[in-house]
């Protein structure tokens, strides 16, 4: 059984809002997720792929950095959700992306932590 396009927007449902205003469209059919998740999700993939290549340390610096990292998307949610500005699909999708780096790196040192502390 094959997944059509229809299929994976109605699994995407219970992670993504999906409104079309804050979606991308490719020849008319809209991504499965908004352009903020397409961001988180591309940063998520993209330093999963860097870090195979890269080795550095899950420290306390890292951790602050993966904080810092998260900043961005926080503030353009917050500040698009509270009206006081609207953000643009390319806004969004940076700031996923950024924010999407921070929280793959928050997640790898939280795990870490939690194997050895078990």
């Amino acid at each position: 059984m094959y997944l059509t396009c229809d299929d994976s927007m109605e699994l995407t449902k219970y992670i993504c809002h999906r409104k079309p205003e804050r979606s991308f469209f490719i020849k008319g059919h809209q991504f499965p997720v908004c352009s903020r998740c397409t961001g988180f999700y591309t940063g998520l993939i993209v330093y999963l792929i860097f870090s195979c290549f890269y080795k550095h340390s899950y420290d306390i610096n890292m951790l602050l950095i993966s904080m810092i990292l998260m900043i961005p998307v926080a503030v353009d949610g917050l500040t698009q959700y509270f009206g006081p500005r609207e953000s643009t699909n390319t806004i969004r999708f940076i700031t996923g992306f950024v924010g999407g780096i921070g929280l793959i790196i928050f997640l790898k040192i939280v795990i870490r932590w939690i194997i050895n502390v078990l």
